[in-house]
């Protein structure tokens, strides 16, 4: 008995190109270009015509759900080379006032909680922070980029040792591409 194949395709927009090298996935858009690994012995990528196909052999629960996480980030390339995804974060203080400045592809954070030595923050390359006021603006083609250099800043301004309820500085992730979150 033969094995039932399992396929997802995605429709290519107009103006984007999709090359596949092995497991190595190339999108270029108007907006630049990404690429995106996917490893897995038993899922296939091909491009016909206008769709990008994954295809298995093997028709089990676990390639199942590999192939509609490979159309996601698949999906993910796509968006981001047509529109950028951004985050914006709030900067929260309530005991002393925060100064930012961007050097190096670094968030330097200068008297958080009053203290002396400067807090950093490194910020992935392709993304770009935008420092206006209290809100920080990060945005670029890569998702994936995006949200970890948007967490990595949340997480440097994380308070240990003190009580939440009184010391509720810090920065904060308040919107995901336009929506808000709290």
């Amino acid at each position: 008995m033969k094995a039932k194949q399992l396929k997802e395709q995605i429709d290519i927009p107009e103006n984007v190109q999709i090359e596949v090298d092995g497991h190595l996935i190339k999108v270029k858009g108007p907006l630049g270009e990404s690429q995106k690994k996917l490893v897995n012995p038993k899922i296939k990528f091909s491009k016909e015509d206008k769709k990008f196909l994954i295809v298995s052999s093997e028709a089990t629960k676990r390639e199942k759900t590999i192939i509609k996480t490979f159309k996601a980030h698949v999906k993910n390339l796509i968006k981001g080379v047509m529109e950028n995804y951004t985050y914006k974060l709030k900067v929260c203080t309530a005991h002393f006032p925060v100064d930012l400045s961007i050097n190096d592809n670094i968030l330097i954070i200068k008297n958080f909680l009053g203290e002396r030595k400067p807090r950093t923050a490194k910020i992935i390359s392709g993304v770009d922070v935008k420092i206006d006021n209290d809100i920080l603006t990060v945005s670029g083609i890569n998702k994936e980029d995006v949200g970890q250099t948007s967490a990595t800043i949340e997480q440097t301004c994380k308070i240990t040792n003190r009580d939440r309820r009184v010391f509720q500085d810090g920065i904060f992730i308040t919107e995901k591409d336009g929506k808000m979150l709290r």
